[in-house]
């Protein structure tokens, strides 16, 4: 019985590393008039972001730093030009989570899972 606890306490720790991870891959981002802005690709600590307004200085690529309720913008161009600091899930009842993107004073960008 205690071989059996153990190897479920160890199983429910490995794993729990994987659920922290859960902001990885596509996102399709709106702004705050709900009008599609861009998709934020998020894969290991590093992220791309392409804009659908050509020319945007926001679109290009960066590092991040991963927490377990999102991630934080250590660069890039998000950091530099949109002020974008955090990626913070959120519960979403359609896609089942969220990404809202945050500077210091507002949440900027809504983003679903593609």
């Amino acid at each position: 019985m205690r071989r059996i606890a153990l190897i479920a306490a160890l199983t429910a720790l490995s794993a729990a590393p994987a659920f922290a991870q859960n902001f990885t891959g596509n996102w399709a981002c709106r702004d705050a008039t709900t009008s599609k802005a861009g998709i934020l690709t998020i894969y290991g600590e590093v992220y791309g972001f392409a804009s659908t307004v050509v020319g945007d200085p926001s679109s290009g690529t960066g590092t991040i730093t991963g927490y377990q309720d999102g991630v934080s913008f250590n660069d890039g161009n998000l950091r530099a030009n949109k002020a974008i600091q955090a990626g913070r899930l959120i519960p979403d009842s359609t896609y089942g989570n969220a990404m809202q993107l945050e500077t210091a004073e507002a949440i900027v960008m809504l983003c679903t899972p593609r």
